[in-house]
This record gives C-alpha cells, sequence and structure tokens, in this order.
C-alpha cells in the first residue's frame, strides 16, 4: 500500500516542502520546492501552489511543518519573523488532510539528529559522548533557535525552546560597549540581535562607529546582510569585516558554552542553522571552543562535550519528514485499535 506525506521547513526567509510516497519498500520522493516565504500573504497560499505543481490525486494521509517560532501544542504557530500564523485544524479542513501537525524548526531539527551520517557533522570537540545524557541543537540563521533532546525510557524526545530570545551576556570590555551600542537601538538586547544575519551586520555597523570606518563603498548594508559581511572577510580580508566575523564567533562560542552548562549536554552540542555551515574556516579556528571552555572551574568539564557543526541545511526538514510518518504511524494504530 502506497500512502502520501507532505512536510515542510517554514522559515522567515524562505519555506521548503515536500511531498513523499511511502510504501512497504520504503519512502521515495515525490516533489520538492523552494519558496521566497516574504512573497506570500500566508503559509496555504504556498502549499495552495505546491499542490498544484504537484498535480497528484491521490490522497495525504499526514503533514508535518516545522515552523520558525513558537508551537501550541502542536497545532498553532506564529513566525517570529513572519506575519503568518498557521493553524492545523485550518490546514487539514482547507486541504482534506486528515493528521496535520505543526512543530518548532529546532524541534524537527532534534529529531533529524539521529538521522545523519558522519558526512553531515563536522567536529569542533571531540569530547566523550554520552548517547543517553541530554543535548542541545542550536542555529544562527534569520534568528537563533534552540530545543533539547532528552533520552527517556529507552526513547530521545525534542523539546523546543525560545531561549534565542534570552539575555545577551557580555564577556569582556568589547562586549560591553556593543552591548551598550545594541541596547540604544532595541533597548531589550537578546542573544538573537548578535547571533543572526542582522545581528552579524549590527556587530559591523558598532565597529564602524567604534573605529569611525568610512561606510563600504560599492555595498549596499541592508539590516540582514551577513552574507555580504561574510564574503568579505573570508574572501576578501576586509579588516572590519574579520572583526566583525571574530566577534560572532566568539559570542556564538560562548552562548553555546551555556546551553551546554544549563543542560550538562554530555549527549552534543550541534550547531545547526544557516550561517555555521558557511562560516566553517571561522569555526574551525579554534576561537569558537576557545569561547565555549572558557567557564571559570567548569572549564575542564566543557571540554568533555562534544561539539559539532551540522552541514546538512535539510535537518529540520528531516525532522519534520520524521515527524509526518510518525504522525501517519500513530494514525494506523489508531485505526487498528478501532
Amino acid at each position: 500500500m502506497k500512502i502520501n506525506i507532505l512536510y515542510g521547513d517554514i522559515g522567515g526567509t524562505k519555506t521548503l516542502l515536500q511531498l513523499a510516497e511511502v510504501s512497504e519498500i520504503g519512502i521515495q520522493l515525490i516533489l520538492t520546492r523552494k519558496y521566497p516565504s516574504q512573497d506570500f500573504v500566508s503559509f496555504s497560499d504556498i502549499v495552495s501552489d505546491f499542490l498544484h505543481q504537484a498535480a497528484t490525486n491521490k490522497t495525504i494521509s499526514a503533514a508535518s511543518f516545522a515552523v520558525a517560532g513558537p508551537v501550541i501544542d502542536h497545532k498553532k504557530a506564529k513566525l517570529t519573523n513572519l506575519p503568518w500564523n498557521i493553524d492545523s485544524t485550518a490546514l487539514a479542513q482547507q486541504f482534506s488532510i486528515p493528521n496535520v501537525s505543526i512543530i518548532n524548526d529546532f524541534e524537527a531539527a532534534a529529531l533529524g539528529i539521529d538521522a545523519l551520517t558522519k558526512n553531515d557533522l563536522m567536529p569542533l570537540q571531540t569530547g566523550e559522548i554520552d548517547l543517553e545524557a541530554m543535548r542541545v541543537v542550536l542555529g544562527a540563521g534569520t534568528g537563533m533557535g534552540v530545543a533539547w533532546s532528552a533520552w527517556v525510557n529507552g526513547h530521545r524526545y525534542p523539546f523546543s525552546t525560545e531561549a534565542g530570545h534570552i539575555d545577551f551576556a557580555a564577556t569582556d570590555d568589547l562586549q560591553i560597549e556593543l552591548f551598550k551600542f545594541l541596547g540604544k537601538k532595541f533597548g531589550h538586547v537578546s542573544i538573537e540581535r548578535l547571533l543572526s544575519g542582522s545581528g552579524l551586520t549590527d556587530i559591523f555597523r558598532f565597529l564602524q562607529q567604534k573605529y569611525d570606518a568610512e561606510s563600504l563603498m560599492g555595498y549596499d548594508l541592508e539590516a540582514d546582510s551577513g552574507a555580504i559581511i561574510t564574503d568579505l572577510a573570508l574572501k576578501q580580508q576586509h579588516p572590519l569585516a574579520q572583526q566583525a566575523l571574530e566577534l560572532f564567533v566568539t559570542i556564538y562560542g560562548a552562548y553555546a558554552g551555556n546551553l551546554a552548562l544549563v543542560g550538562l549536554c554530555r549527549g552534543g552540542v550541534y550547531i545547526a542553522g544557516g550561517i555555521a555551515p558557511k562560516i566553517l574556516e571561522a569555526m574551525t579556528d579554534g576561537r569558537f571552543i576557545q569561547a565555549f571552555c572558557d567557564k571559570g572551574r567548569f572549564s575542564r568539564l566543557m571540554q568533555e562535550i562534544p561539539v559539532y557543526v551540522v552541514t546538512n541545511p535539510e535537518i529540520s526538514l528531516l525532522g519534520a519528514r520524521l515527524s509526518a510518518q510518525e504522525l501517519l504511524n500513530a494514525g494506523e494504530q489508531s485505526k487498528n485499535r478501532v
């Protein structure tokens, strides 16, 4: 018996959807489409277009969507960086899908970790892994996402968080100046104000002001110009861009270390998100791990925690697929009980 599932990764910048066929021999991908999220008024408009592109008359039995924002009971979500509200009941009714679930995108990433291969992971610190200990998955992109993964009764369970919005903790004089600079702009300075594409842009602007540097000729820096600054730092060796990226990576490492301490994450720290794989040169130069381990009396413990960069950009999509399959299995088991 062949059954269709729909799943996707919905972010503030892009939305990625896939339709797949599940059978006794495995799962076969039918269609993949990527959409610029901000070009659409609502998520349902994207789903409508996708299903029109799929041109399939087959019933979709389950759907799961990984969303960049807080999720209520796997049923409702409001995206952090888009004016979208997503409701699983409304989607189920509109598209005649009996089982629809919404999960946080980093909850999905936490689900997808065990499905990764060694080629999907770049080790920053080998450590001594405990396969049944707590894990944390975090990542900077359009925003900062974080999820825990706990081992309970022989199984791993992901737990979404909004830890990207906790306070930024400055660790030296330069970072204190940066905190004051951002405080004037935002009031509350969350870690996402620094560890995101727009955060890297603001770090660069802070350094420009501090050193009274000239504007970049030929570059129109918009709110999120992280990709431009990264290119300037890594390819063009621009001194101010290099310093901005170094500061970004140092803050990233310290924050990841804080999360690892909070959860005592001997099961591993996994750096996902869109930015880290693009700045591997900076992530692997030792600066990140130095800041990660710089925890005073607990520095020795920090050296024992494995740390990886997830280089597979579709980890949240992979988790959404696994979630859709679990939803499908739960529906089949429910039918069998009846």
